[in-house]
């Protein structure tokens, strides 16, 4: 005779959300940080930054939502998803370039905006913040200078 299971508090479920979006999240950007991937990896790169903003909205911050937008932002602007690398960059810019965040956050949104502009065909958005990335990140040092130099040099230059 077996017991019935016991659901999952709303602790538990809440640290499991959090744990797999943070996984999520991690993969993304691992990956959206290869040089080279297959199209399994691309495939499995959208599925990360879809899950990571799919599993922290019902227990994330506002900060979680413009991070999940970022890598979303960055992986279709990597797939060649112009429109949709747009929207997504441009609804974590919202958030993460104001002036009250930190330099990294704001070098940050604005590389990735930049690549959006690019993936979407709008060369002066592209450079525009493309250079303002540049000024931006001049600011950062140690793991905030290595993690936007991996992002940043998979965007095109103007």
């Amino acid at each position: 005779m077996s017991e019935a299971a016991v659901p999952p508090s709303e602790d538990d479920v809440r640290r499991w959300r959090r744990r797999f979006a943070a996984e999520a999240n991690n993969r993304g950007w691992s990956l959206a940080e290869q040089a080279v991937r297959t199209a399994a990896e691309d495939a499995a790169m959208l599925d990360a930054a879809y899950a990571s903003r799919h599993l922290w909205a019902p227990i994330g911050t506002a900060d979680n939502a413009a991070y999940a937008e970022l890598l979303l932002g960055q992986v279709h602007a990597m797939l060649g998803n112009g429109p949709a690398a747009l929207a997504h960059a441009r609804a974590a810019h919202a958030r993460l370039a104001a002036p009250d965040r930190s330099a990294w956050e704001i070098a940050f949104a604005r590389a990735v905006l930049a690549h959006a502009a690019h993936a979407a065909g709008d060369a002066a958005l592209h450079a525009r913040e493309y250079a303002a990335a540049i000024a931006g990140a001049a600011a950062l040092e140690g793991e905030d200078r290595r993690i936007f130099d991996a992002t940043f040099r998979t965007i095109p230059p103007p």
